[in-house]
């Protein structure tokens, strides 16, 4: 059971809408490296977790995760409100308006639409970690590759605050794979594995 305080993980208050602007960060909220599919897979993954710690760490950063797609869909929502159609058409938002008009709809930078084939939840401990560490630090340079684009500091705050997440989050699951591997001596290891190499014969 989750408790929810209505507020933003970090604040969002954009002066100035720009749609060019939201065409990008949209990407953070159905894209292949964004925040719904950080969430899914966590979410996912802690079910076949069988260390209980590690377990409840991916509980903890799965809804953590859902707190920064909720951040992700109020900057694009404060972007693209109470645009003209003039600067919707000039701004490049004509398509996506199209389809959704300026409703929220998980899709990349590049306009595909979010699928489940944007997580991986492989159910092997140490897959499932390398994984969750390779998710945070492509996060990460997406957040990295957003801000060389945009200047706007209104925006830029709140997307300093995501990429320092995702570093953080990193470490976590660094740590995850530590215990992991600390747990699993030669033996164990060496057992768990042999049980494969009796299909060659």
């Amino acid at each position: 059971m989750w408790n929810y305080e209505k507020r933003l993980q970090f604040p969002v208050n954009i002066k100035t809408p720009n749609a060019e602007i939201a065409k990008i960060i949209i990407t953070q909220y159905g894209g292949p490296d964004g925040e719904l599919a950080a969430s899914m897979r966590y979410l996912s993954q802690r079910y076949t977790m069988p260390d209980r710690k590690i377990s409840g760490l991916l509980t903890d950063i799965g809804t953590e995760e859902l707190a920064h797609f909720e951040m992700i869909g109020a900057i694009v929502y404060q972007l693209t409100k109470n645009l003209s159609m003039e600067e919707i058409e000039k701004q490049g938002f004509a398509p996506y308006y199209v389809d959704h008009t300026l409703a929220l709809w998980p899709q990349a930078a590049g306009g595909i639409p979010f699928n489940a084939c944007e997580f991986q939840s492989k159910g092997d401990t140490i897959t499932d970690l390398f994984e969750d560490m390779a998710a945070e630090q492509k996060a990460r340079t997406t957040y990295d590759n957003i801000l060389r684009l945009v200047k706007d500091p209104d925006v830029c705050a709140p997307i300093r605050f995501l990429r320092q997440r995702e570093v953080v989050h990193f470490q976590r699951f660094g740590e995850a794979l530590r215990i992991t591997q600390d747990s699993l001596d030669s033996k164990n290891f060496y057992a768990f594995n042999n049980q494969f190499d009796r299909c060659k014969n």
